[in-house]
């Protein structure tokens, strides 16, 4: 306790590096936690009710509205896409449309601006369609085969979070509309929802086992458990992956931790030779400094917890709109524990290298420290922080909700570590046998690099870590805007239309031809339906995990006599054009790896509530990005023709055509959908940005703590640096002539680590984005060039500026210290 009245030294790095890393957990964690928690508070209002029965494509049953009723107040809920437009014409607006009765909602309140409110013959909608419509209380919207009145725009809509994922902006309207608007056809595709306000006394579960037993082949039960189960999924996946970039970064402050140290204890050099000049042993002067670290690492844990702890808060305000809930008051106490548990035991795996080093060296070679090796420590030590580093691995691993993914991201964060640890070595060992440049100067850029004490190892690994991560976000966003700017609009048509009825393929076609000769129409049959057993299992049993999303909700299904374009056969056997047997299917091969399954297996299907069970005739490799009509499930011919289903095709036209057609596809089709893809995109762009300035902020705390290890390993080598400057001096070299050998050496090594940071960051971005996203390699060179360059300036700056005390220091003082 005296000593550290003296002040911190060299424990301000130390406390710098845990408080960013620890901050970044406990922020990343306490956010998703707390939107977890309001997700949770709001489950209810989320899911419009206690417990809901789904069904896709056709209306709930006599059967099921009877069980329903028998547990409380019962709301009808049908959602779909529709075009909108405003009743004294213009162009439409594609819209997803939910239809309410009286009952609505359930819960939470709906307020319209001016007052309004949502009943027969009246619409509202949501602020993005009706800036787009430019509309005010009281005007007319065309829907479909009716008109209706405006009512106002929802300014609070309790269940829209609930709603997931749409391509358009929402319109909510009466169900007795929806019926007059005709918009539900044969094949429609579309879903009601049974929502439930439970009596008094009725169990949620008892409630959930009462509708599941009606539900069916295809309907799906939810309680208000997880209301919104998309959303859940999302910010659990986010926030799992934004905590291992702030674990990254805790591990890089770790390595500045051991330069804090390392620093802190080369200053009190004399004061431990001291110590054990009077008696004091190893073990005591180690208790002293390691009670001063544990201190110091307490608070610095401390300030990291409040800085998190206030991040859900700081969110909620600066980026209210782009989260789906408010997140939840109070503190996330799991997440904050799990934070400081990581800072601590990182904090005591890298301190305790060099307080061992520090400690157990005697008081004769303590003196000559600047030129003594450093003494490995005992076992005893080793194991300990062996054991608090794999503590900190199996925690991350057992609280990961998707393992395997952890656990490959983990593997992939040590491997680095462990190759640019070699590469550093490799640096070191090659500096010292070069030939030796003529220049004085540059010779000695050189040999700093290898010397000593030289900080290279630690600089190579901490900087090497945050560039390399961020020249693989930088090859990965470069990849996706690539994609999404040039590669995917040279590729997409103009628009993808749904629900076309079954009986108006022809005149759908003949229409686009009119408006747009020459334009190009692809039309393939549309119906929908869930997986409910492979080989005889039910689907509901098989635990296939992520990769298990087949099995899940309802897929998209139809038929072919051609093998489509932009595929590739991997197994099997295409049926001919004329085949008439049992029924046979084509799945895509990624789907059936992920379920073991192969040629002449079994799926059943349910097709508006009739299972069909089909063996799998071959495989298929799907292009994904072709932008096409492409089916994880296709059938052969004579399965389905005689279900009630429509068509959907997709439409390529000149950009200047594009109005024109679909003002007419939505004249002369008012039950069809017409996505215009250029607005897909926008929406794509738009979610991709907010996904990219969360990455980018937790990395950033990445390169934030590789700065502080240079700052750490600068503070580490002040000493020896201030005497190399002053010997220098005192042989008759200038400030400038020892300030630009100092630039040189920082130079090298800002080139060796960006050129690190560039080779292994595109390595990673290309296996990310062709392995995992199966998209081209369309690289963004500037933009990662632009990262990487960044950084270099950054390690040259610092650098020099970190030396700028021993470049100035006068060697007749600097001498009488000897």
């Amino acid at each position: 306790m005296r000593e550290l009245r003296g002040g911190l030294a060299g424990l301000r790095i130390l406390a710098v590096c845990l408080v960013l890393g620890v901050a970044a957990l406990a922020g990343v964690g306490s956010l998703a936690s707390a939107i977890n928690a309001g997700l949770a508070e709001r489950g209810q209002f989320l899911m419009g009710g206690d417990v809901a029965l789904r069904v896709s494509g056709r209306n709930p049953t006599p059967e099921q509205r009877a069980a329903a009723a028998t547990l409380g107040t019962v709301g009808d809920v049908v959602k779909l896409r529709g075009m909108v437009s405003r009743g004294d014409g213009g162009d439409s607006v594609l819209a997803e449309v939910k239809a309410v009765d009286a009952t609505w909602p359930l819960y939470g309140r709906v307020v319209l601006e001016g007052g309004g409110k949502v009943g027969p013959g009246m619409a509202a909608a949501q602020p993005v369609l009706a800036d787009k419509l430019g509309l005010k209380p009281g005007d007319r919207l065309q829907l479909g085969q009716t008109t209706l009145t405006y009512a106002g725009t929802l300014l609070e809509e309790p269940d829209r979070a609930g709603d997931g994922f749409g391509f358009g902006p929402g319109l909510v309207v009466d169900v007795k509309d929806l019926e007059r608007a005709e918009l539900i056809t044969l094949g429609s595709l579309y879903t009601s929802e049974l929502r439930v306000k439970l009596k008094p006394g009725v169990p949620v579960d008892a409630a959930r086992e009462r509708l599941e037993a009606v539900a069916g082949e295809g309907g799906r039960v939810r309680d208000r458990s997880n209301g919104a189960p998309g959303t859940r999924n999302f910010v659990n996946q986010l926030g799992q992956f934004l905590s291992l970039v702030g674990l990254t970064a805790l591990v890089v402050a770790g390595v500045g931790v051991a330069g804090g140290v390392s620093a802190y204890l080369g200053a009190r050099t004399r004061t431990i030779a001291t110590l054990k000049v009077l008696g004091a042993d190893s073990a005591t002067v180690r208790a002293v400094y390691l009670w001063q670290l544990a201190l110091v690492s307490s608070g610095a844990v401390l300030i990291g917890l409040a800085i998190g702890a206030a991040t859900p808060g700081a969110v909620a305000q600066l980026a209210a709109a782009s989260l789906p809930v408010p997140p939840a008051t109070g503190l996330q106490w799991g997440a904050l524990a799990q934070a400081a548990y990581y800072g601590l035991a990182i904090a005591l795996a890298f301190a305790l290298w060099p307080l061992a080093e520090g400690a157990g060296m005697p008081a004769a070679r303590l003196l000559r420290s600047l030129t003594e090796k450093r003494t490995r420590p005992d076992n005893t030590t080793l194991a300990i922080i062996a054991g608090a580093a794999s503590s900190v691995l199996a925690l991350v691993v057992l609280l990961a909700d998707e393992q395997l993914f952890v656990m490959g991201f983990l593997a992939g964060a040590i491997g680095l570590i462990v190759v640019l640890w070699a590469l550093a070595a490799g640096v070191k060992w090659l500096a010292a046998r070069v030939p030796k440049p003529k220049g004085t100067l540059a010779r000695l850029a050189l040999a700093n690099l290898h010397r000593p004490g030289a900080p290279t190892r630690n600089l190579v690994v901490a900087l090497g870590l945050g560039l390399t991560l961020f020249a693989t976000l930088a090859t990965i966003e470069g990849n996706l805007a690539s994609q999404i700017n040039r590669t995917i609009p040279t590729k997409a048509p103009s628009f993808f239309v749904l629900d076309i009825p079954n009986d108006q393929k022809a005149e759908f076609a003949a229409l686009v031809e009119r408006t747009a000769p020459g334009g190009r129409t692809v039309i393939v049959p549309s119906l929908r339906g869930p997986v409910t057993a492979v080989n005889g299992v039910p689907a509901q049993q098989i635990k296939a995990g992520a990769e298990g999303w087949i099995l899940r909700g309802d897929r998209g299904l139809s038929y072919a006599a051609d093998f489509p374009e932009a595929n590739t056969l991997v197994s099997g056997k295409w049926w001919p054009r004329d085949y008439a047997g049992p029924p046979l299917i084509s799945l895509d091969d990624q789907a059936a790896q992920a379920l073991g399954l192969k040629v002449g297996d079994t799926l059943s299907v349910s097709v508006l509530g009739v299972d069909i069970t089909a063996r799998i005739a071959n495989t298929r490799k799907i292009d994904w990005q072709s932008l096409g009509f492409n089916f994880a499930i296709l059938f052969a011919p004579g399965a389905l023709e005689a279900a009630p289903h429509g068509w959907m095709a997709t439409v390529q036209v000149a950009p200047a055509e594009e109005r024109a057609v679909a003002r007419a596809l939505s004249a002369q089709f008012p039950t069809a959908s017409v996505v215009r893809v250029k607005d897909v995109i926008g929406q794509v762009q738009t979610l991709l940005g907010q996904l990219s300035a969360a990455i980018r902020a937790a990395a950033s705390v990445t390169v934030a703590a590789g700065i502080a290890v240079l700052v750490g390993a600068l503070a580490a080598g002040a000493r020896a640096r201030t005497y190399d400057a002053v010997l220098l001096k005192l042989l008759g070299a200038t400030r400038g002539q020892v300030a630009a050998a100092t630039l040189a050496e920082y130079g090298l090594l800002a080139a060796i680590v960006s050129g690190l940071a560039l080779v292994l960051g595109s390595t990673a971005g290309w296996f990310v984005v062709t392995q995992i996203f199966k998209l081209d390699w369309t690289p963004d060179w500037p933009r990662v060039l632009l990262t990487v360059g960044v950084g270099a300036v950054v390690t040259v700056v610092l650098g020099l500026a970190g030396n700028w005390r021993a470049l100035s220091a006068r060697p007749a003082a600097v001498l009488r210290q000897l």
